[in-house]
């Protein structure tokens, strides 16, 4: 398998909405421990089972509440990427418990709604003429958070968070998915400590094997309401190298759960 092969299996098994002609790039040119032993994913719970049921927002009312330039200092927001998975029919995942985690981290809505509106934030690095990367993988550390946000009627994204928790524990040995006629595997999930913001959230890991080398990467999803914050992040260092591409930055999530009604 060439190197730019395996770097968009990679791309595919764990940040769909990466740019696939950057990583493409980045492979041509190169060869904390927050896990809650009691929880299977959850980080906090609702404080009001009484209220009144949501109404599921528009795709159009979710963009409006997506992060903007700004929102967020330190960050650039951009669009998803036209090349990450359009459509949950192209994504074969093997075990049907797994399916939230796969949208999830495919740039789609974790459950069964067809409001959803996504985004992306990149990490702005020092623009200082001393500011110069010592070595190959600090050159391709582009670190980016992914935000997806999706909108649910009735009670439909409590049964999604579930379905979300539940999956964690369902798909702790792995599961295997196909994209565009390419498989990939995951060989590992585990629940980490969540956020605690929202109403109650979902966050963990998922570990991938490409060429040998072991990729980690971080999920959190948030439900506010009927509406569902979904956050991970990459870093194409990491996936030129191999190794953990960090927690989803605690600044925006906050950011963008303060923007939800």
């Amino acid at each position: 398998m060439k190197r730019s092969s395996g770097a968009r299996l990679c791309a595919t098994a764990v940040i769909g909405t990466l740019s696939l002609s950057l990583l493409t790039a980045c492979s041509d040119d190169g060869s904390k421990d927050t896990a809650d032993s009691k929880s299977s994913a959850s980080a906090s719970a609702s404080t009001s089972s009484s209220a009144p049921a949501a109404k599921a927002l528009t795709t159009a009312g979710l963009e409006k509440l997506l992060l903007a330039q700004g929102d967020v200092k330190g960050y650039k927001v951009g669009p998803k990427d036209p090349s990450a998975t359009t459509s949950k029919s192209a994504l074969k995942v093997d075990k049907a418990a797994c399916n939230p985690i796969a949208w999830a981290t495919n740039g789609l809505a974790p459950g069964d709604t067809d409001a959803n509106a996504t985004n992306s934030l990149t990490e702005e690095k020092p623009t200082a003429a001393t500011a110069q990367p010592k070595d190959l993988e600090e050159a391709f550390s582009i670190k980016m958070t992914y935000v997806g946000l999706s909108s649910y009627e009735a009670d439909g994204a409590e049964k999604t968070m579930k379905a979300l928790s539940d999956g964690v524990a369902a798909c702790a040995g792995g599961y295997g998915f196909n994209v565009d006629g390419e498989a990939s595997k995951v060989v590992k999930v585990a629940a980490e400590k969540g956020s605690g913001k929202g109403e109650e959230s979902v966050a963990f890991l998922q570990e991938t094997t490409v060429e040998g080398q072991k990729i980690t990467a971080h999920t959190e999803v948030v439900r506010k309401g009927g509406t569902l914050a979904t956050f991970f992040t990459m870093d194409v260092g990491k996936l030129v190298q191999g190794g953990d591409m960090g927690p989803v930055p605690v600044a925006v999530i906050d950011a963008q759960v303060a923007k939800l009604k």
